[in-house]
C-alpha cells in the first residue's frame, strides 16, 4: 500500500513534482482535492481533465481501429489504409499514400488530416513512418489531371501508391471513398474513411506531409503564386496572381477558374456552368454552348467539357444520364 506524504506544508511547486514522479496516484489526488490552497486543488482539476481526455482518445481510438480488427480475424495479415490529397486545389498534383500499420497499439493523435495542425502532422509523420511496416507514396501531376480528369487521377495516384508500398505489401485495403478496380487486391470502400479507419487516417496524413511539402518546393520555383501557403488552392491572393501572370506549368488548365485565363474567350461559358445550382440549369448551359460555340477553338471546347463534367459530378449526375449531353 502506498504511503500519502502529508501536502499541507508542501508548496505547490514540490507538489506537482510530487505528483509527476509518482504517476499521479488517486491517493495523492485525493488529498490535493481537499487541500485549502485553490492552486492545490487545481493541480487534482488538471489531471482529472487530461485523464478524461485520454479515456476519450483511448475510445476514439478502439473505435477507429475496428475495421482493421475485423479483417485481421478473417485472416488478412496485412491491412493497409489507403488515401488521397490535393483533389480541389487549382495548381500541383495530386498525391496518394498506401500504409500498412500495426494497430494493436494504435497512436494517439492519428486522424482525418484535415482535423490537424501542420505541425501536428509533421510529428505523426515521423512516428507513423517509424511503426509502418510499409509505405507507398504517389503523385500525378497537373498535365495528367488534364488528360484525365481528376477523379480518375486520384484513382491513378492510389493504384500506384498501392503498388509502391514497401517492404510491407498489402493483402487488404481500406480505401476512402472509391473503389479501385483495377487493383486485384480485396478491398472495403469507406465514406469519409479518414476520420473512419485508422490506416485510411495514417496514409492522409502521410500524403498531406508529403504534398505540402511538394507545394513548398515548388513556391522557389514558382514564387509569385504563394504556393507554400496556399499549397495550390484557390486563395484570393493566388487568384490575383493568376489574373496578373496567368497560369504557370503546374496549373491544371481544365480546371475552371485557371481555364478562365487561359481561354479568356470561353470565360462566359465557364461562368455559366459553375453557376448551375441543379441538373436542369446544368443541362440548359450545356445547350447553350451546342448551339451556340461553333466559333470556340479544339482546346476551348474540350476545357468546357472538362468543367461541365466535373460540374456534373459536383451535383450528382451521371455520364449517362440526359443532363450529361453535352
Amino acid at each position: 500500500m502506498q504511503v500519502v506524504p502529508d501536502i499541507t506544508a508542501l508548496p505547490e511547486k514540490q507538489i506537482r513534482k510530487l505528483l509527476e514522479e509518482q504517476g499521479f496516484p488517486e491517493a495523492l489526488l485525493e488529498a490535493c482535492r481537499s487541500d485549502a490552497r485553490a492552486g492545490v486543488r487545481g493541480l487534482a482539476r488538471s489531471e482529472e481533465r487530461r485523464q478524461a481526455a485520454r479515456r476519450r482518445e483511448d475510445q476514439r481510438l478502439k473505435a477507429m481501429v475496428s475495421f482493421e480488427r475485423a479483417h485481421r480475424a478473417r485472416g488478412f495479415d496485412a491491412v493497409a489504409g489507403v488515401d488521397e490529397v490535393g483533389r480541389g486545389p487549382l495548381a500541383g498534383p495530386v498525391v496518394a499514400a498506401c500504409v500498412v500499420l500495426p494497430f494493436d497499439e494504435p497512436i494517439p493523435g492519428v486522424d482525418d488530416s484535415k482535423k490537424l495542425s501542420p505541425e501536428r502532422r509533421e510529428r505523426l509523420d515521423l512516428e507513423i513512418r517509424a511503426r509502418a511496416s510499409g509505405v507507398g507514396i504517389a503523385e500525378v501531376d497537373a498535365a495528367e489531371i488534364d488528360r484525365i480528369n481528376i477523379l480518375q487521377a486520384s484513382k491513378r495516384a492510389m493504384e500506384l501508391a498501392i503498388h509502391s508500398c514497401a517492404p510491407a505489401q498489402p493483402d487488404f485495403l481500406l480505401i476512402d471513398a472509391v473503389k479501385l478496380p483495377a487493383v486485384e487486391l480485396p478491398q472495403l470502400v469507406l465514406i469519409h474513411g479518414d476520420s473512419r479507419s485508422y490506416a485510411i487516417a495514417a496514409a492522409s496524413i502521410v500524403a498531406k506531409v508529403y504534398r505540402d511539402r511538394l507545394m513548398a518546393g515548388l513556391d522557389a520555383r514558382y514564387p509569385h503564386y504563394g504556393f507554400a501557403a496556399n499549397k495550390g488552392y484557390g486563395t484570393q491572393e493566388h487568384m490575383d496572381a493568376l489574373e496578373r501572370l496567368g497560369p504557370c506549368e503546374i496549373h491544371r488548365r481544365s480546371f475552371a477558374p485557371v481555364t478562365a485565363y487561359v481561354l479568356p474567350s470561353c470565360r462566359l461559358y465557364l461562368e455559366a456552368i459553375g453557376r448551375a445550382g441543379s441538373l436542369v440549369t446544368l443541362r440548359r448551359a450545356g445547350l447553350e454552348i451546342r448551339a451556340n460555340g461553333s466559333h470556340l477553338t479544339a482546346s476551348e471546347l474540350e476545357a468546357l467539357r472538362q468543367a461541365y463534367r466535373q460540374r456534373l459530378q459536383d451535383l450528382g449526375g451521371r455520364f449517362d444520364s440526359p443532363s450529361a449531353a453535352y
